[in-house]
């Protein structure tokens, strides 16, 4: 081989070898830039509490000073709240609120039959922590009307508010005979909580903000 050809072999390789360092240096940052699908959003629904109890602690299913708990099952949900880089939204606002176990809102425009809960609390306001997350203890909601069982979420983080409805994966048949859940389509599994265990449920909340 002539010293041309050598040196012409040499320099094939050396952009060969560029060439890939280049390709997987873009296909790095692209699998960096990849982001997470957030999750959908719903209407705030009829029976945003405008009437609340004094207290809007983490426990909804505990007054102080009462004698006994909320009536129905103790469930606690916990998640954090996440931007679309998978990144914590810390010290997000979370406003959530729902049926009692029999399926009735502490709001004077649900005029259903079911009994209210004197002892449940129904909201809460709290904070996510610096790494996002939250925890709450409250009562598995009963159904009502033509709805399944669900919790409502407004949750503000650093540039973006969503308002959403978790639901239960348990719940396959009520959900898919729910007005609104069917409706969610390909994104039903992001509104849709994950048993930890029977009455533990954890849910990631991920917002638009970047």
């Amino acid at each position: 081989m002539t010293n041309r050809n050598i040196l012409l072999s040499r320099r094939s390789v050396t952009m060969g070898a560029v060439a890939a360092a280049g390709a997987a240096l873009i296909a790095g940052r692209a699998a960096a830039q990849q982001l997470i699908d957030p999750t959908p959003g719903s209407d705030i629904g009829p029976f945003y509490p405008i009437q609340r109890v004094a207290e809007e602690d983490a426990d909804m299913a505990w007054l102080a000073g009462h004698a006994q708990r909320a009536q129905g099952e103790v469930i606690e949900v916990a998640g954090r709240v996440l931007d679309r880089h998978g990144n914590p939204v810390a010290n997000a606002m979370l406003d959530i609120w729902q049926a009692n176990a029999a399926g009735r809102y502490a709001h004077p425009g649900d005029t259903g039959a079911a009994p209210l809960d004197p002892d449940f609390q129904g909201f809460a306001r709290l904070r996510a922590g610096a790494d996002g997350s939250w925890r709450i203890t409250t009562i598995r909601p009963g159904l009502y009307g033509p709805r399944t069982r669900h919790i409502h979420f407004d949750v503000s983080g650093r540039a973006h508010r969503l308002i959403a409805q978790m639901y239960f994966p348990e719940e396959a048949a009520a959900n898919a005979r729910d007005i609104l859940y069917p409706q969610l389509g390909s994104d039903a599994p992001r509104s849709t909580a994950t048993a930890v265990d029977p009455a533990r449920y954890r849910w990631d909340i991920v917002l638009l903000d970047s």
